[in-house]
């Protein structure tokens, strides 16, 4: 292994082209940068995500993945879907990230909206399911875009309800 600077090129951090460090998250033996384009559904697309709904569910998503130690990057609700842009750590699967934030905020909103119970008398908010694809096949910036694009308004901190 050749050596320069006394630290060898396997291990040297890699600097993007602007010269800055790329944002990447750390644990005590991995360092990562994954991130995910999610989009789940309401259970029989009912647009239900209005309002105070709509408001209250972007507050447990964020709350959740916060719990979680997963990063929003950038996010949209519309009335019966979800888009986030999402980093989860390498040691919880995509599959186990998305059943926490589907099974936590449906329990909570269910349990807080009279409105919701009654319309899904199953206990299921959201459909069965979801989208998902790794940002590394576009880039951040055009996940983005795409997110952004989803209403016209201007999001207040990347994360709207539409």
């Amino acid at each position: 292994m050749s050596q320069t600077g006394g630290k060898s090129l396997a291990f040297r951090r890699r600097e993007d082209s602007i010269g800055g460090m790329k944002d990447y998250k750390s644990g005590s033996h991995a360092v990562w940068d994954c991130k995910y384009h999610l989009v789940w559904i309401t259970k029989y697309r009912y647009p239900v995500l209005v309002g105070d709904v709509g408001l209250r569910a972007r507050e447990l998503l964020r709350e959740i993945s916060h719990s979680m130690e997963m990063t929003i990057y950038a996010g949209a609700i519309n009335r019966d879907h979800v888009h986030l842009l999402i980093g989860i750590p390498p040691h919880i699967s995509v599959s186990r990230a998305v059943q926490y934030l589907k099974g936590k905020s449906s329990h909570k909103m269910l349990s807080e909206f009279p409105i919701l119970k009654k319309r899904y008398w199953g206990q299921h908010l959201w459909a069965r399911g979801y989208w998902v694809a790794s940002s590394g096949n576009v880039t951040d910036e055009v996940w983005k875009k795409y997110i952004e694009d989803q209403k016209p308004e201007s999001p207040d901190d990347n994360f709207r309800v539409v």
